[in-house]
């Protein structure tokens, strides 16, 4: 069975309450049982993580490589200038997938610029959850192609 890692980043735990007019009202949970039945019903295992901190996101990264077929990864606020997340995704050499609820091509200009989009597969920005549903497609056709 394939398994993928669901990896959000900063202040995503406070989803459901922060910016509810750019968010939405769901929370990260409510988002997380969502993503998981529809992977049961598809026949892979998720995993979700979420942390505040980059270091704790690289060290999940890192250790994704050898536990994991893909991840998809919701960097918030680290999109824009973490280098030492691009240089994670880019090192595990399993496919990544970078996902954003809202459309951040959109919103205030410093946040259309993903430093991490380039090393992942595809970057889906705007479709709220739906988002995660179609990163998790994109990697399983990506590690079914791969086998």
């Amino acid at each position: 069975m394939k398994k993928f890692l669901v990896l959000n980043g900063p202040n995503l735990n406070l989803l459901g309450v922060r910016q509810p007019d750019i968010y939405g009202t769901e929370t990260l949970d409510s988002i997380e049982s969502y993503i998981e039945s529809y992977a049961a019903r598809k026949g892979f295992a998720v995993e979700f993580a979420q942390s505040n901190h980059e270091g704790y996101l690289i060290d999940k990264l890192q250790s994704a490589m050898e536990k994991f077929d893909g991840v998809v990864f919701n960097p918030g606020a680290y999109t824009h200038y973490s280098y030492a997340l691009r240089d994670a995704v880019s090192a595990i050499g399993i496919p990544v997938a970078e996902v954003h609820l809202s459309d951040i091509n959109a919103r205030e200009s410093f946040r259309a610029k993903s430093v991490i989009a380039p090393v992942c597969i595809a970057q889906i920005s705007g479709k709220g959850k739906l988002g995660y549903i179609e990163a998790l497609d994109l990697l399983n056709a990506a590690t079914s192609y791969a086998e």
